[in-house]
């Protein structure tokens, strides 16, 4: 037996005429609908009467074009959603007057959700029935939703200045109520409360490309201006991820200093002590006796140590190889002061020469002092071959330190941005009213 397949019939939107200005008006909630706005007149009416009573005549002195139409279709959540609705709200900061749109979406088996936007910034809100739990906190109050911790960000009162569509319940401009938002990026949980009830509702953060894809709207959205108060940090997680990778980069580094370290022989090839005394008018420079750099190419350490007290002395240096007459030529200064508050400078001093080939080398020594000094220095000489050098260790650390604190002090700035709009603000800091 054949089987006739039925279309499921499509509910038309229900058509009355204005008592005001004579123009149709259409319900788009059917049932749901206790107040509907004139498109022409903008007059407020009573949709829960057969006549349609007009509840406020508009006295606005100029429209407002909505973002996005009332009777546009979008998806959702998954869901298909029509513009029923759409208010303008706001709040008096500072002398300032700072409102945001809301846009009252209709599904016929879902119900109502809400579009909230202010400065480029969308939220998809849905009423929620279950209640949020206060919880004991230090710092901003805080609750508790569906195991989900909420940080108390501002309260204020927010009023209706602007109508269009329709509303399942009867809305006046000049409405107000009292809001208190609560976030988790990027959620804000918020109560409204009136004189007779208080609803709890729950938004989520969404980017204006995708609210302008969903009911296919032409050309861009805003641009987002600020930080809005459930915003999705973009450095969400970075700065911890950034630490471990420094912690784990660091590990390596020693691993590897300290192999380095153990690799290195540290070979003493030459020591010698000697005196200078400036007064004497013999030459100071002197050559020392010929000792044996071996191995492969490295690094040489040729430290002084000498006995300076309230003192200084400049040495003049040459490493010179005795067979190629190749040298390096560098000079050290040592200083040592003391007196009852203390002590300044050191009476040793070192220098390392990176990269010298083996070979036979002497040093070319010349001491330099306050030529009237009578007062004689002794000080020892000691060079040493493949010394560990782990001052290249030290500067790779430093500059691996710096992605993690870049990425920190970027993460806190944003937040730093987020909180300063708040009623947590810092004292001096301007805030305007959100939602």
């Amino acid at each position: 037996m054949a089987t006739t397949s039925v279309s499921p019939q499509v509910v038309k939107p229900k058509s009355l005429n204005c008592p005001s200005c004579g123009a149709p008006v259409e319900l788009r909630g059917f049932a749901h609908t206790l107040s509907v706005v004139c498109p022409n007149c903008l007059a407020v009416l009573d949709a829960s009467t057969p006549e349609f009573k007009i509840l406020q005549e508009f006295q606005g002195k100029e429209r407002v074009q909505p973002k996005i139409s009332l009777g546009s279709r979008g998806k959702l959540a998954g869901s298909l959603y029509q513009v029923i609705g759409f208010q303008q709200r706001g709040v008096v900061a500072d002398g300032d007057f700072f409102c945001w749109d809301e846009y009252l979406l209709f599904n016929p088996y879902y119900g109502f959700r809400y579009l909230t936007e202010y400065q480029g910034h969308w939220n998809f809100v849905r009423v929620m029935r279950a209640l949020p739990v206060k919880i004991a906190s230090v710092g901003k109050p805080s609750v508790l939703f569906q195991g989900r911790r909420y940080r108390h960000f501002d309260r204020m009162t927010a009023t209706t200045a602007y109508v269009l569509g329709e509303f399942p319940w009867q809305i006046r401009v000049g409405d107000s109520v009292s809001d208190e938002d609560f976030v988790s990026p990027p959620y804000m949980l918020s109560s409204e409360s009136s004189d007779d009830e208080v609803t709890w509702s729950l938004g989520e953060y969404t980017p204006g490309k995708q609210i302008w894809a969903a009911f296919q709207l032409p050309g861009s959205p805003p641009q987002p201006s600020g930080v809005f108060a459930n915003q999705p940090s973009p450095y969400e997680g970075k700065p911890g991820s950034a630490w471990r990778t420094w912690l784990w980069l660091n590990v390596v580094l020693v691993a590897i200093a300290l192999f380095f370290t153990m690799a290195s022989s540290n070979r003493e090839v030459f020591h010698d002590s000697y005196v200078f005394t400036p007064a004497m008018k013999t030459e100071a420079a002197f050559v020392t006796p010929t000792f044996e750099l071996t191995g492969r190419t490295s690094n040489v350490d040729i430290a002084v140590r000498t006995d300076l007290n309230n003192n200084w002395a400049y040495f003049n240096f040459a490493l010179i190889n005795e067979d190629t007459g190749q040298d390096f030529d560098f000079g050290r200064e040592v200083s040592y002061y003391r007196d009852s508050e203390g002590s300044e400078g050191s009476p040793k001093d070192s220098v390392i020469v990176p990269r010298v080939p083996s070979g036979k080398y002497y040093l070319r020594v010349e001491p330099e002092m306050e030529s009237r000094s009578f007062q004689s220095m002794r000080y020892e000489l000691s060079v040493h071959r493949d010394v560990p050098n782990n001052i290249f260790f030290w500067i790779a650390a430093l500059l691996l330190l710096i992605p993690p604190i870049f990425t920190t002090v970027r993460a806190a700035r944003f937040e730093s941005a987020r909180w300063r709009e708040s009623d947590y603000a810092p004292v001096g800091s301007s805030s305007g009213g959100d939602d």
